[in-house]
């Protein structure tokens, strides 16, 4: 049976992760802040259903990188000093794995609006 009480202080703890990971990483902050203008792009464009599920996901898969990307950085620090090789390369990997998702994001974003800022350009002249 599921204990109300404890589903709720679970929530409670994933959500002060999410905040622990707001107020230390820049990276996350930004990301949230572009998330924030796509989807206003979105409701500006008013883009199809479809598009909408494409947004949500590469939103989220590109958050969701950052977190884990946060997790690996504090679970290498706490086995190895910063200057180790083995820790940057850790780190950098996980980086590198943040810029593709991003990139990605970024690519799949300009397909699914480079129509509507066209015809928005169209209409204006």
């Amino acid at each position: 049976m599921i204990e109300l009480h404890r589903l709720l202080k679970s929530f409670s703890h994933a959500l002060r992760g999410v905040g622990v990971v707001f107020k230390t990483e820049q990276s996350f902050r930004i990301q949230i802040g572009v998330a924030i203008l796509v989807l206003f792009l979105a409701l500006f464009f008013r883009i199809q259903a479809f598009e909408w599920i494409i947004l949500f996901l590469l939103v989220g898969s590109v958050l969701i990188l950052e977190l884990i990307n946060s997790i690996f950085e504090r679970i290498v620090d706490t086995f190895k000093p910063r200057i180790h090789p083995v820790v940057k390369d850790i780190k950098d990997i996980m980086a590198g794995a943040v810029l593709l998702g991003s990139l990605i994001s970024l690519f799949i974003g300009i397909v699914i609006f480079l129509p509507h800022v066209l015809e928005l350009v169209r209409s204006f002249a």
